[in-house]
């Protein structure tokens, strides 16, 4: 039985991680909408991909570094609203809540509105507006 995405797939067909985020980790295909890069972050910041991280970020919002924090595993992720974001426009938004616990016991949910851009026929993120409930939180997927 192959493991199931961190980012909880989109659908019933892409409940896999080789069938919905793993494609895009691999380079085999590129994410064709703003949430599916946003899934995509997600699940690479659920399991430490951090050059995934770094290559989504728009070169002009980027941090010089991205490490993701290895005492923090990420627990959840529910989308709560898209805006634009399809094949076809340029910029798109993504609204969702993720939720996160660290070794110490400690857990959190981070709420964004994410914004992103098509650059050379690739989404990236460029930034988000965020609402931790916990002071704290890691980096933003």
């Amino acid at each position: 039985m192959q493991p199931e995405c961190p980012c909880g797939g989109s659908d019933a067909e892409r409940a896999t991680y080789d069938a919905c985020c793993g494609r895009f980790h691999r380079g085999s295909e590129r994410p064709a909408t703003a949430e599916e890069l946003m899934r995509s972050r997600y699940s690479a910041f659920a399991l430490g991909l951090d050059d995934w991280v770094f290559t989504t970020w728009h070169p002009r919002t980027r941090p010089d570094d991205v490490r993701s924090d290895p005492t923090t595993t990420w627990t959840g992720l529910e989308i709560l609203d898209t805006a634009d974001g399809g094949p076809g426009d340029e910029t798109g938004e993504v609204e969702f809540v993720a939720t996160w616990r660290t070794a110490e016991g400690q857990e959190g949910r981070m709420h964004e509105r994410s914004r992103f851009a098509r650059r050379a026929g690739r989404w990236l993120y460029v930034d988000g507006d965020v609402d931790n409930d916990v002071d704290g939180a890691p980096l933003t997927p």
